[in-house]
This record gives C-alpha cells, structure tokens and sequence, in this order.
C-alpha cells in the first residue's frame, strides 16, 4: 500500500513516497496545484500531512476530495497518538517537525540516546532517551536567518548568500564578507558541536543523527561520529502513519 507523507515546511513542501515502509521517492511540491499530478502518478491509498506554519486545510482537501486517499491523517504535535513518549511541556506549541524527527530517531536508533540536529529556516538540537522518550531540545536561527539578521539589523553589513557548502570558510575573516561568513557559519557549527560535547558528558554512549536542508554546511565540520538523515522528518511521518493504520 503506498503510503504519502507530506512536510509543510517553513519554506516548502517536501514529500515522501513509501512502499512497504521503504522510502521510494522523495521531493519538492512548489505549490498546491502540482499535488494531483504527483496523486495521480503514485496512487497513495494512505496519507499523512504535517505543518509547521503553512495553511494545511487546501493540502488535505486535494488529498481527500481529489486523490482518492483512503485514510488521510493531520499530525497535530499534542493530539495526534504517536510511538514516543513525550516529556514537552507544552506539546501544543511543539513544531511537527521536531516531533517527526524524533520518531522517526527512535525508529532508526531504538532503546539508544540520539541526538537530532535539524539544520533547516531554524538549528534545531533535540534529544530522544534510550526509554523512547522525546525529551526537548534548543532551537536556534538558521544559518540564513543568521545572515538576514547582520543585514537588517546594522546600518552597513551586506545580506550575503551561503556559499556552496563545500568550500572552506576562513576562520578569521580577511573582509567584511568572509568576517560574516566565518561568524555564521563557523559559529554556527560551534554553536552545535557544543551541544554535542554538552551532551555526550551526560549521556556518554549517545549517537548524533544530522538533518534538514542545510546539513551539508554542518556534516564535514562537525567533529566525531556523526549520521546523516536527509529524510529524517519524512521517516518519523511514516512511522506516525504507520502506528496509526496498524493499530
């Protein structure tokens, strides 16, 4: 049964096809309209939709009126059952992202202490107990959020572009540009591998799960054993969906 998940994000659309819980395909939806061409080449008979801040009632009509969906399930952090238990003491107020991350973790690295970080619009570090417990975390601006903020909240700082994520960025910067660059950017990956040592102290055996859109900027920086989870959020959706169609 082909089974839909789809990410409302900050700045798009992000889906996931799975087939026998198997990530076949993944992508971005520009916008609502593209949605019943990708229904009708996939046929989903399952669906589940998760959103940060986008408007998700037009996503779910188009899946249920349009595509044919037979089971189509909002992910509400604080409503919607989940296979985690969850320590956030205000699980209204909990991104879906974070949440989904989480589960999908616990999937990945169960009965172990993980750590998620979810480099996307905003840095995210959460952790997840070996006692399959989302426990909370920090959140942090991104790294163009980081950019955005020198540029408009100084009179003469430019609003520059990340670079490509595999060139070097100079620690001490030789000009206005690369002293911006090297404050966000290497500040930025120090910003995570402090948390990363802050938490290995506590938790000595933890594992270090690396996500989001901005993950390559932060892979080849961070220091010691670090997993790379591009699809980490859609994961956790599918697992959601899955719990839900299998109890």
């Amino acid at each position: 049964m082909p089974m839909l998940v789809l990410d409302l994000g900050n700045t798009a659309a992000k889906y996931g096809l799975f087939r026998a819980g198997q990530l076949a395909e993944s992508g971005v939806l520009a916008q609502l309209v593209e949605l019943p061409e990708l229904l009708a080449r996939t046929s989903p008979t399952q669906a589940i939709v998760a959103a940060v801040t986008a408007d998700s009632a037009g996503w779910l009509a188009a899946l249920r009126e349009e595509g044919g969906v037979g089971k189509v399930l909002l992910f509400e952090p604080g409503k919607t059952a989940i296979p985690l238990q969850n320590a956030y003491t205000t699980p209204l107020t909990l991104g879906a992202d974070r949440l989904a991350a989480a589960v999908g973790a616990a999937y990945l690295r169960p009965a172990r202490n993980t750590l998620i970080i979810d480099a996307g619009t905003a840095l995210k570090c959460d952790l997840v107990t070996a006692d399959n417990t989302f426990r909370g975390g920090s959140i942090g601006p991104g790294l163009r959020m980081r950019l955005r903020a020198l540029h408009e909240f100084t009179g003469r700082l430019p609003l520059l572009e990340l670079p490509p994520a595999e060139l070097p960025v100079q620690l001490t910067g030789t000009s206005t540009a690369s002293a911006m660059l090297s404050g966000v950017l290497n500040g930025a990956v120090l910003e995570a591998q402090g948390f990363v040592t802050s938490y290995r102290r506590r938790y000595p055996s933890l594992g270090v799960l690396l996500t989001g859109g901005d993950a390559p900027y932060f892979a080849t920086r961070l220091q010691g054993r670090i997993f790379v989870v591009p699809e980490l959020v859609l994961l956790g959706l599918s697992r959601i969906l899955a719990y839900h169609v299998d109890s």
